[in-house]
Formats: C-alpha cells, sequence, structure tokens
C-alpha cells in the first residue's frame, strides 16, 4: 500500500475503533457490587434479562412504571458524568402506565413495557433526530421502521443516546462519542476513557444501565466497537436484516442497525423484534426465508461442542505493541475447545495488498456513496434542514462552517472530500465493486475451504483516554485492535460478547459468520457467554490505576501459541464508522 493510501486509511481508521482486553478472572478494581444500586423493587436489573423482567411483570413482582422511573432517575444522576443520553421522552411515563394497562388486560407481546433507548441517528416520533449535530436540531421525523416495530412489540422508547457525530463520518481527526449538541460521551467503567463509536451512547447505555438495552447502528464497527469497549453484547446483522428506512445514513451498502445489551439473551429478543420487510427499504426483500421474529429458540448452551471455529490475528492487531490482549485471545480459545469446538487458523482480511485494495476501495466508496445518501435523507425525512442551508451536503458543510462555536472543535475533512466526488456515479460503483464482492468471496471460501461454523478475532483494545485535540488513539493507530471491517465490508453478520479486561478496560470477541448467520452466530455467542460468565457491572473509576496496566481474566492466561498471533505490517482499515 502507498504511503499516501496508508496516511488516508489511516485518517479513516479514527473514525472509531474497539479497545479493551483481559483473561479470566474479573478485576479486582471491578469484583463486588456495583457502585450505583441497580436494584428495583428488590430485584438486580443488571443481571435479569428481558424475559425474566416480562415473567416478574407477569408475576405483578414488577412494573413497566418502576422500570421507567428507575431509568430515568438513574439518567439525571448519571449521565453529567456520562453524556450517553441526548433526549428523554417526555412520554415515558405514560407509555409506561399504558403497558401495565395493557399487561392487566392479558396482552402479551416480547417487549411489552420494556424501556429502549435509540441512537440519535435513529428517527422517533416526538423526539428529535439530530445524529448529534446542530444542523438538524428540531428536527422530527415519523417513527423510522425499525423503531416502529419496537414499538409494535411493545417496546418503551424512552430516549435517544449520544453517538459520534454524524456517525463519525465528518471529521479527520474525531474523538469517538463527541457530538456537537451531546458532547463527549464517557465510558462508564473509567471515566476519562473513550466509549469508542460511533454508537458510544448506545454502548454506554446498556452498560451503565441507563435503559434495559439500546439500538445503535453501524457501517464499519459502530455497533461491536462500543459494545466490546463498554463490555456488552453488540449484533451486527446481516444488511437487509433490518431497515434502514428512517435512519441518517453514511452508505446503503453497509449501513445497519442492531442492538446492544448485557447479555446475548435481550440482543436476541431486540433482533428478533425488529426484522421484517420495509417497502421503503429495497434491500429487506432478501430477508424473506432467512429472518425470524424470535432469535431467543436459537440459544443453546451447548452449541459451541462439535463446532469449527477460526481464529483470525493477522491483520487484527500487532501482538507487539498490545501485548495485553494476547492472553485473552489464548484465554478464550482455551474456553471454546474447553466447550468442545475445534479451532484452526483464519485471516479473513490479513496484512497483504490485496486487503490493503479492498480497504482503498472501501474508502472510497464510503466517500462518494455518503454526498449522494445524505441528501436522499434529508430529502425524504429532515426537508426544512439545515434551516436556511441547501438541503444538501454542502448546506451542511456552510452550517458548520458558519457555526464554529457550535460544531467545533472538529473539522469538515471526510464531508470536503465526499463533496468534491460526483456521487454515486459509475466511479463510485466501481469502488463498491472493488470492495464488498472480493471481501464476500474470501469469506465465502474460507468457510467452505475450512468447513467452519463461525471466525472469532478480537472486538477491541483497552479503550483509550480521550483526547479532545488530537481525537482517538491520539493519532497512533499502530495500536489499534479491531476485527469489524469483514462483516461490515461484506454486509455480512457478526457479533461481540465480552471476553476479559485490561485492568478495568473490557475487550470482547467477536464471532463472524455469512450472510443470514444470525442463528448460529446467537448460539455460539451465548454457549460462550455462558461458560465465560465474563461481564462484571462497570465501576465509573475516574482514571484507571497505574497498577491496572497488567491483563487480567476469568480464565488462565497464556503465553501465545498455537501459531495464530503473527505479525502486522500496518494497513488501516475504515472502523468504528455509523
Amino acid at each position: 500500500m502507498s504511503s499516501s493510501a496508508r496516511r488516508s486509511l489511516v485518517f479513516v481508521a479514527l473514525l472509531s475503533l474497539l479497545f479493551a482486553a483481559s483473561g479470566a478472572v474479573a478485576p479486582a478494581a471491578l469484583a463486588g457490587p456495583p457502585p450505583t444500586n441497580t436494584r428495583v423493587a428488590g430485584i438486580n436489573i443488571d443481571a435479569t434479562t428481558i424475559p425474566q423482567l416480562q415473567s416478574l411483570m407477569d408475576r405483578h413482582r414488577l412494573t413497566s412504571v418502576q422500570l421507567v422511573q428507575f431509568y430515568t432517575h438513574r439518567i439525571t444522576k448519571l449521565n453529567g458524568k456520562l453524556h450517553a443520553v441526548i433526549t428523554v421522552s417526555p412520554t415515558a411515563l405514560a407509555e409506561a402506565r399504558a403497558a401495565d394497562a395493557a399487561r392487566r388486560r392479558g396482552i402479551h407481546k416480547p417487549l411489552l413495557g420494556i424501556p429502549i433507548i435509540v441512537k440519535d441517528n435513529i428517527d422517533t416520533t416526538r423526539m428529535p433526530t439530530t445524529a448529534g449535530s446542530w444542523a438538524l436540531a428540531g428536527s422530527t421525523p415519523a417513527d423510522a421502521f425499525i423503531v416502529q416495530r419496537l414499538r409494535a412489540a411493545g417496546a418503551l422508547v424512552i430516549g435517544k443516546a449520544n453517538l459520534s457525530e454524524w456517525a463519525n463520518w465528518r471529521s479527520n481527526p474525531s474523538s469517538s462519542g463527541w457530538s456537537g449538541i451531546g458532547g463527549q460521551t464517557n465510558m462508564p467503567y473509567v471515566l476519562d476513557r473513550n466509549p469508542c463509536g460511533s454508537s458510544s451512547g448506545s454502548g454506554v447505555v446498556a452498560a451503565a444501565d441507563l435503559a434495559v438495552a439500546a439500538v445503535g447502528t453501524e457501517t464499519d464497527g459502530s455497533v461491536v466497537c462500543p459494545s466490546g469497549a463498554n463490555g456488552v453484547v453488540g449484533i451486527k446483522p446481516t444488511v437487509g436484516l433490518l431497515s434502514r428506512a428512517g435512519i441518517v445514513p453514511i452508505t446503503a451498502d453497509q449501513d445497519t442497525s442492531g442492538p446492544i445489551a448485557r447479555n446475548v439473551t435481550d440482543a436476541a429478543v431486540l433482533l428478533g423484534a425488529m426484522t421484517g420487510i420495509d417497502a421503503n427499504d429495497a434491500a429487506t426483500l432478501a430477508q424473506a426465508g432467512h429472518a425470524f421474529t424470535d432469535y431467543t429458540q436459537f440459544l443453546d448452551t451447548h452449541a459451541l461442542d462439535g463446532a469449527r471455529i477460526g481464529v483470525w490475528v493477522d491483520g487484527t492487531y500487532d501482538p507487539a505493541k498490545v501485548p495485553e490482549v494476547t492472553p485473552i485471545l489464548n484465554a478464550t480459545v482455551d474456553a471454546i475447545e474447553g466447550a468442545g469446538a475445534t479451532t484452526v487458523s483464519a485471516d479473513i482480511l490479513p496484512n497483504t495488498a490485496a486487503t490493503g485494495a479492498i480497504y482503498t476501495a472501501e474508502f472510497n466508496a464510503l466517500t462518494c456513496e455518503f454526498k449522494t445518501d445524505i441528501a436522499t435523507y434529508l430529502h425524504t425525512y429532515a426537508p426544512g434542514y439545515p434551516v436556511g442551508y441547501s438541503k444538501d451536503l454542502a448546506g451542511l458543510i456552510a452550517f458548520n462552517v458558519d457555526h464554529p462555536q457550535l460544531e467545533g472543535p472538529w473539522n469538515n475533512a471526510l464531508w470536503v472530500g465526499s463533496q468534491a466526488t460526483g456521487g454515486r456515479d459509475a466511479a463510485c460503483a466501481a469502488q463498491r465493486a472493488a470492495a464488498t464482492p472480493p471481501t464476500q468471496a474470501l469469506i465465502d471460501k474460507l468457510f467452505a475451504d475450512n468447513d467452519l461454523d463461525a471466525v472469532i478475532a478480537l472486538t477491541n483494545g483497552p479503550a483509550w483516554v480521550t483526547d479532545p485535540v488530537n481525537g482517538d488513539l491520539s493519532g497512533d493507530f499502530s495500536l489499534f485492535v479491531g476485527s469489524s471491517s469483514a462483516a461490515a465490508i461484506s454486509g455480512y453478520a457478526d457479533i461481540t460478547v465480552p471476553a476479559g479486561y485490561v485492568g478495568s478496560l473490557p475487550i470482547g470477541i467477536t464471532f463472524i459468520g455469512r450472510a443470514w448467520d444470525e442463528p448460529k452466530l446467537i448460539a455460539l455467542a451465548y454457549a460462550f457467554e455462558q461458560a465465560t460468565h465474563v461481564r462484571v457491572p462497570p465501576s465509573f473509576l475516574a482514571s484507571e490505576p497505574a497498577t491496572a496496566a497488567g491483563a487480567s481474566s476469568k480464565s488462565a492466561a497464556h503465553e501465545p501459541k498455537r501459531g495464530i498471533v503473527p505479525g502486522r505490517n500496518g494497513h488501516w482499515r475504515l472502523v468504528g464508522t455509523h
């Protein structure tokens, strides 16, 4: 890869990342009861799944009103530290009363009375959808299709989560989790560390018990990265499983929403509730015969027994630069093998010139696709915005230039690059053709040749200290750990689950599959979760103690083995967008 191409991709890599690490025993700093009370009516909400909450409400041990009061009070108490929530619904309590009344009438729905928060680039009735930007302040479109589906399943959408502004497709450099409206989101384990993005607020909402669960969006890394960094579960589904209509876009070729929750069970419940064919999103037509409304049927504690799991290392991190995550990967492999699986080396996108070409094509495709897709969103869902400017990318750029006091300190470098393209023209289509089909072919061949059920890879590395001047990782992307691009560029599915900690900082492991592999991935991730029980609640530390530099784990840590920890040549990928 040329130095100029590499610089442009490093440029992009700052759009967000994955970070955190560990092994097998919960770190001492995280052991013991959580520093904040998560009990409602004597029930530890942090450790209770959605089906369990439903059972408790059916038995009159708990009400939706109690849940909403708990979460809104908790948001009031903690959001000054976390900056994870932009808006709280003014009708949340009334909707909770209505849900309790419906339950008394014998109505049963999978999410009846369950408080959920969605990312603030997902359209919601009665709450603004801003993408974190003052350019969209006051825009109140009707519910996005997936929000309609959530409400139909009984969910209470009690608020909107902060995010990397415009899903981290605007500035270079940038700080994940920062938006003009919401400020800088902070991760709840260590408050001066970055929560990753761009679904930063959604990850923090789930981790810090600001709602039962959350919904994020991803173009490349923005569901799995903040899920891994905040010690929770995130599912990035196959493109087309969930409608994108009514969601502020980067590109229709990779964008998707996805559930973020404290456990695989809740993520599975949310995923099923949001599926459905939408006439306003042609990609959803392909889900026919592949989608389910109930993914909890695939939860299987024995799913790893007899499975063949690939292990991807080359191209996901540099063991010489980030050695503290290697014991976590090794402990994960041990746990998977201990559950009866066979593991083999399986590097999907290793550090090669061919991989570099794919990443370059992805970046180029996103650059041109965004110009067209953001204008389409504005005309369709926010026709009056930005107020006083043209309703396209040029208008958004002009708004930011004219309002530095609102939209500083970051720049518009990525937007300027997008504006300079011809949008979705023939040259743009050629870049997409050089990114997605080759990645799909690589994954399909790797799975077929090795008879794989899934590939695992580290989701993230230890969360970096938030840098409001130099941006993510303070610009040093040699420390980057991540594996989101394979599923993102291909449009295939993946799911991340907590795998360990580096000091107090969570690390996730991602299970990567092919198109429509959600049932299998959920089964495998659930089996791993139940075998390891890695997650512990956040401690809200002001900073990471100096003594917590080493990795800790819930299983034995080992030296690198099996020849699965090769070096890295420095190719960069687009991660953590949307």
